[in-house]
């Protein structure tokens, strides 16, 4: 079965169809040929094949969600980067035994939480509570480190207290819904 994809605007009293472009020969008409859900459902993968030129090829469809800014402890305003979470969590789970798709998993469960807050600004404190929050579940040691540069600890007694109220407070299975507000 061929499936057609195309993009319906509407102009005034006129539909407009948007077609994809194809990269060998530049042609806007092609058919999709198959269209798979990725497993975590965010983007749709298409195989076209270009009725010009039959050539194949591969696109993928996401949601586009609205762009995020953060907003630093000084007041300055910048576009969140998702690289840089992600760099802040390897750098503290250095040398711990968790894989990278759970750092991954990790990024997208902050990038969704910020995301469902319907929010266009976001200071920097709720992204590192988020963080520190899934580094809590994932690894105490990765836990602590990230918290130690977070909060800036400049003796070891600041370390001291962090570790024991680690230990008092149990880490929270994910899966688990909470029954009381922290």
């Amino acid at each position: 079965m061929l499936i057609y994809d195309f993009r319906v605007a509407v102009s005034g009293d006129k539909k407009v169809l948007f077609h994809m472009r194809c990269v060998q020969c530049g042609s806007l008409d092609d058919k999709v040929l198959d269209s798979r859900s990725s497993k975590d459902g965010t983007s749709i993968r298409r195989r076209r094949e270009c009725l010009s030129c039959s050539y194949r090829y591969t696109t993928y469809e996401q949601i586009e969600r609205t762009e995020l800014r953060v907003v630093k402890r000084n007041g300055a305003r910048e576009a969140l980067n998702r690289e840089k979470i992600m760099s802040g969590l390897v750098k503290a789970c250095e040398k711990r035994p968790v894989p990278m798709d759970r750092l991954d998993r990790a990024v997208e469960e902050v990038l969704a939480e910020l995301h469902k807050d319907h929010l266009s600004e976001v200071p920097s404190t709720i992204i590192g509570t988020k963080v520190m929050d899934k580094l809590h579940q994932i690894d105490p040691v990765a836990y602590v480190r990230y918290v130690s540069v977070y909060r800036q600890f400049e003796d070891v007694n600041e370390f001291i207290q962090e570790i024991q109220s680690l230990s008092r407070r149990a880490a929270r299975d994910h899966l688990q819904r909470r029954l009381f507000k922290d």
